[in-house]
């Protein structure tokens, strides 16, 4: 798998916070991050027979509670750069009893290595905002996703609210890398966290890049004031 700068620095940083990366998360997002999934997998819900590709897989978190949710003949097929969050990915999918429905495999979302229209649905969480080249990424997310299926991105966003906003921006940028490190986290990786935020479109433009990527129908529902966005997107 061909790697730029970029995805070698991203599977370097996840590999290394992959141990404390569960605990972080529900830690930092005061475990509403279970909540934001939960609602993700009522939007990507799958039937018998259907298959969905995970871009960004990280631990399972988000495909696991898919596969608890689905029909029990449903399979998900998971990627991610980091080859650390990976085996714990498939750890976790067989002590859970769900090895048999999941793989998970090292791949690049900008190049995925799947036949046009091989999913029933394309799912990602808290992933896309890493992507090197977004638009390359979510072009091929729409190239894999068969006609009539559908995507569902969930993503940190900025909220619209200026009030909002300095809150969010005071947790993230000045509260949360210490507050990983005093958790036994890398604050380094905590604090490419706001940066990636920061960076990232808000969901309206969001909204449009999904558009031009190639989906034709485009809607998104913020979640807590807006610190962060679901997006859904079909073909």
């Amino acid at each position: 798998m061909a790697r730029s700068d970029h995805d070698r620095r991203m599977a370097e940083m996840f590999d290394t916070i992959a141990p404390h990366y569960d605990f972080l998360n529900h830690a930092l997002s005061a475990g509403r991050d279970v909540g934001w999934r939960r609602r993700a997998v009522a939007l990507a819900r799958l039937g018998p027979g259907e298959t969905a590709l995970d871009v960004g897989v990280g631990t399972g978190d988000l495909s696991l509670a898919l596969l608890a949710a689905s029909d029990a003949t449903a399979r998900v097929i998971g990627i991610d750069l980091s080859e650390e969050m990976l085996r714990r990915a498939r750890r976790r999918a067989d002590a859970a009893g769900l090895g048999a429905r999941f793989t998970a495999e090292a791949a690049n979302a900008q190049a995925l290595p799947y036949a046009d229209g091989r999913f029933d649905r394309v799912v990602a969480a808290f992933a896309v905002r890493n992507f090197g080249d977004l638009d390359a990424g979510l072009r091929q997310m729409r190239r894999v996703l068969r006609p009539g299926g559908r995507a569902v991105v969930l993503e940190l966003s900025t909220p619209p609210s200026a009030l909002v906003r300095a809150g969010f921006g005071l947790y993230f940028h000045h509260l949360s890398p210490r507050l990983a490190a005093l958790l036994g986290g890398d604050p380094g990786a905590y604090r490419y966290l706001p940066r990636s935020v920061a960076r990232f479109p808000g969901a309206e433009e969001l909204a449009r890049i999904l558009g031009a990527a190639g989906f034709g129908r485009v809607r998104f529902e913020r979640l807590a004031l807006g610190v962060a966005a679901i997006h859904v997107a079909e073909p």
